[in-house]
């Protein structure tokens, strides 16, 4: 298997900045559990064994494991002898409630994968597709910081679903942005002096990625958050979709933890489970996209809920 040594994800190994040892055991920990549940998925003889072992990891590490075994899976559907429709079954089994992080994970097997090798996209939901390319962005970043991170780099030729007018390199950069949380080793202060080294047309998904990241993995107090909400500007809607997003992953698989709370509060200035609501009120009940993608009108009805003060319908 084409799969990263539990050895990458350590800081040191990375290069990444270190703020504290707490901030480091963390995002290591997120690292090992990824991985973790990426061999649980290849190793397991059924989904439903691959959950029971998914299910012992901790609440607050569980999903990082489920986008681990989204990895897996992608990985036996893309290499010769590893079989067809894993992920499909793993969907529409026990990973149905974790969709939107098990897609993630499949974009971490497309960048490990030879192109032909990618599924199509029509294989998954017309509208939470564009998660696959937040994790193909997420593992470019993470590993290939130098080009994509410091040289900033975007594939001129990407072009994964076919036809979309070039919104695949802002989903790429959404992860780009997750990624930068953990880069930056929950630094806020980095973050941010990070993204405003970036051209500025791409801040805006940057920072929507950055908001996922630090309500998901968390890492910081509410005092940073807020400092991180100032930073972020007029992009502080897209901060909070991206933080809404977490939220809504996090409540959807019941794996709320205190911090997200603690997160939503400051970013959106909601409870998390009002934060995940809106996600849903907005979200579009057809999906037929135009000139931008549904997924990325659907971000901004989120940004822009939230941003008028999250009142319901």
């Amino acid at each position: 298997m084409i799969t990263p040594d539990v050895s990458e994800t350590s800081l040191d190994k990375r290069g990444f900045h270190k703020k504290s040892p707490a901030a480091q055991e963390l995002l290591e920990t997120v690292g090992e559990k990824f991985l973790l549940g990426y061999a649980h998925a290849v190793e397991a003889r059924s989904v439903a064994q691959a959950e029971e072992w998914l299910e012992r990891i901790p609440v607050k590490y569980r999903g990082f494991a489920y986008e681990g075994a989204g990895m897996g899976y992608g990985m036996l559907d893309g290499l010769p002898g590893g079989g067809r429709g894993h992920i499909a079954d793993f969907l529409a089994g026990p990973g149905e409630k974790h969709d939107y992080i098990i897609y993630v994970g499949v974009g971490w097997a497309m960048a490990r994968l030879p192109r032909f090798r990618w599924p199509s996209a029509g294989d998954f939901d017309p509208l939470l597709r564009w998660l696959v390319l937040d994790g193909y962005g997420f593992h470019q970043a993470y590993f290939k910081t130098a080009k994509y991170v410091d040289g900033q780099y975007q594939d001129p030729d990407f072009s994964w679903p076919p036809g979309n007018n070039g919104y695949s390199l802002r989903a790429i950069d959404q992860g780009i942005g997750r990624a930068l949380w953990f880069i930056c080793g929950t630094d806020v202060d980095l973050v941010a002096d990070t993204v405003a080294r970036f051209p500025e047309h791409r801040h805006g998904d940057l920072y929507a990625g950055i908001g996922l990241a630090s309500t998901y993995a968390c890492g910081v107090t509410s005092d940073e958050l807020l400092k991180l909400a100032e930073f972020a500007g007029e992009h502080r809607g897209n901060l909070a979709q991206g933080s809404a997003f977490a939220a809504e992953a996090r409540v959807r698989a019941g794996l709320l933890i205190p911090e997200t709370e603690v997160a939503t509060q400051a970013i959106c200035g909601l409870p998390a489970e009002r934060a995940a609501a809106i996600t849903q009120e907005v979200r579009p009940a057809v999906v037929v996209d135009g000139e931008l993608p549904h997924f990325e009108t659907w971000r901004q009805r989120i940004a822009e809920a939230i941003l008028s003060g999250g009142a319901g319908k």
